[in-house]
């Protein structure tokens, strides 16, 4: 079973000079770091979703994507 990340704080968009607020995450794993279960994540907009998909998909780095309100969350202190 896959573990996600949490996150914190404001979900921005993690699309290079983009504000937008995010509404997916996008699991990701780089195979040579990360242990097989662990989930980087990655926020989107609905406008960067596709392209931060395939940014990741050319790396073999994509898992899938999830809306935001699934995503696990810790409280900003």
């Amino acid at each position: 079973m896959s573990t996600p990340d949490t996150v914190t704080g404001d979900l921005i968009c993690s699309a290079k000079g983009c504000g937008a607020e995010a509404r997916w995450g996008l699991l990701w794993n780089n195979p040579r770091l990360h242990t097989p279960e662990r989930r980087k994540i990655w926020l989107a907009c609905d406008d960067h979703r596709e392209h931060l998909e395939t940014f990741l998909g050319a790396r073999n780095f994509f898992k899938e994507s999830v809306p935001v309100a699934d995503l696990p969350r810790t409280q900003a202190e």
